[in-house]
């Protein structure tokens, strides 16, 4: 059998992914493992799944003045000594990297043994984790046709690969696990895998007005709840789990980040959303790229954390545009261009491998 190592972590964005080509990968006869960081939440993850996990040392570079930083490279050198050994112990053939910082030790260590890279990009434009492994890499695979297009020859638009458990949601299911005693429309929220302080508290200072005429799910983060909030046509939790593609299946709108991946699987579900992108005060703008992109093929509304700030009822005009422009953003979405994300990708690993 082939082998394959998979890594990326950090967040739920650089993990789903990877679930995603796992059946089709054991399906071509891919024998997996998978290498993230040693106390990362892709280990409790990936785990579940049965893959083998063989955790490293890994770092990130603070983009603020932080004692840490002086240790960031001793520990990128020592995760890359780590990878060396696991790629030669499991005689990897191939590495798909999904990015995150905890990828750059494990693909400098494929470059250095001669392992073939296959990158994967979800982001508008690279972010660091990438920008370094894209010398190293064959291939990049890319969600937005713009960043290929930025990469040369090896971007490749392949799109985005989205676990099918997330497509195959029951909407009855999910209204039973929500158990809301109303027939209002049903609005999801969620700050990502980590949570939003800031959506939180939009979303929290805003409840009375918004429960009057909309049931409010809303995924706030592991140590997030407020238990001191008690309403009808209200239901939080630290993060849904095995319920998420139900309550997908059984949401009308969503307000979210803009991470690529999650914005992506809006995109499948055809779910009009308002995406609220992190600001550039606490990331490199990615985000808003992500949002505006999906804005112009008018996919969602995007509201700025700034302009938020500066007009307080812009969030409940936003929020009745999106009503009103449903069906609108349905029909773009359910013609937007189908891509085959899963199979795209797993045709350009099994190229490498021969």
């Amino acid at each position: 059998m082939k082998k394959i190592a998979l890594t990326g972590g950090g967040t739920a964005g650089h993990i789903t992914p990877n679930l995603a080509l796992i059946p089709e990968l054991k399906k071509r006869q891919f024998d997996i493992i998978y290498i993230g960081s040693k106390n990362g939440m892709e280990k409790e993850i990936i785990e579940s799944k049965n893959i083998p996990f063989f955790g490293i040392t890994a770092d990130k570079l603070r983009r603020y003045i932080d004692v840490k930083n002086l240790m960031m490279p001793v520990n990128v050198l020592k995760g890359i000594s780590e990878a060396i050994k696991i790629l030669k112990e499991n005689k990897v053939d191939v590495i798909f990297s999904k990015g995150g910082y905890v990828s750059v030790p494990v693909v400098i260590a494929a470059s250095g043994l001669r392992i073939p890279v296959i990158s994967h990009e979800a982001d508008f434009t690279p972010g660091l984790a990438n920008k370094i492994a894209t010398p190293l890499s064959k291939k990049v695979c890319c969600n937005f046709e713009e960043t290929a297009k930025m990469l040369g020859k090896k971007g490749v638009f392949t799109g985005c690969p989205i676990r099918n458990e997330i497509l195959n949601g029951d909407r009855k299911k999910g209204l039973e696990f929500l158990n809301f005693n109303n027939d209002k429309p049903i609005l999801f929220v969620s700050g990502g895998s980590l949570g939003s302080a800031y959506i939180n508290n939009l979303i929290r200072k805003n409840l009375p007005a918004m429960l009057k005429v909309i049931n409010v799910v809303h995924s706030c983060g592991k140590n997030k709840l407020d238990n001191s909030i008690h309403l009808d046509g209200y239901r939080q939790f630290e993060m849904i789990r095995s319920e998420l593609p139900d309550v997908f299946a059984a949401s009308d709108y969503i307000v979210g980040r803009a991470g690529a991946n999650f914005i992506f699987e809006l995109l499948a579900l055809k779910k009009p959303s308002l995406l609220i992108p992190l600001s550039t005060k606490a990331s490199r703008g990615d985000q808003i790229l992500n949002a505006n992109s999906f804005m112009k093929k008018n996919y969602a509304l995007v509201l700025l954390e700034e302009d938020q700030d500066k007009k307080e009822e812009l969030f409940f005009k936003k929020l009745e545009e999106l009503h009103n422009r449903k069906e609108e953003m349905i029909s773009a979405m359910t013609n937007s261009t189908e891509i085959k994300a899963i199979e795209n990708i797993c045709d350009i690993i099994e190229k490498e491998v021969g």
